[in-house]
């Protein structure tokens, strides 16, 4: 299998929804809680800085795919945030490590100085392992900062990385 990272297109989008509603059904990564349709799907991706998405070349299937905006305004908009979702069939394949590599290049092309991530789940040791390896620093910790599907809270880490 070889996987190609590209800028999204229209017709993926189906495939984006579902992979993006899977994370947010699991309840312990993305701040969201409700699911897209594809209205609501084609709206929430339009309104990104810049969306791409994983292909298995060999079989044309979406795998994962990441966002890329702004994380604040004015003096602080030249901060960028992401998140990225792999569909659960392909984790463990190091197609996060490609969406993230991607998104490095493409939010300095995009003229943003800092990607940062506000909200990753100190649970998550393999989102935080790729972050740590690919040369993402680590902000602290924010005690109780994510409440997961469940109802209980855990804690969450900012990381950054300067483009």
């Amino acid at each position: 299998m070889k996987i190609a990272v590209r800028a999204y297109k229209e017709e993926d989008l189906p495939e984006m929804i579902r992979i993006w509603n899977e994370i947010v059904e699991e309840g312990i990564a993305f701040p969201q809680e409700d699911l897209l349709d594809l209205e609501t799907g084609k709206q929430f991706f339009a309104g990104q800085t810049y969306n791409a998405v994983a292909v298995d070349t060999d079989s044309g299937t979406v795998c994962g795919c990441y966002i890329l905006h702004p994380n604040n305004v004015g003096r602080c908009g030249h901060i960028a945030n992401a998140s990225y979702a792999v569909a659960s069939e392909y984790r463990g394949l190091h197609i996060g490590e490609k969406l993230v590599a991607d998104c490095l290049v493409q939010g300095k092309r995009n003229g943003f100085r800092i990607l940062q991530f506000n909200a990753v789940v100190a649970s998550n040791v393999h989102a935080r392992h790729l972050y740590e390896r690919l040369g993402f620093t680590g902000l602290g910790t924010i005690p109780g900062g994510f409440r997961m599907k469940d109802g209980h809270y855990e804690n969450i880490c900012p990381y950054y990385h300067e483009l």
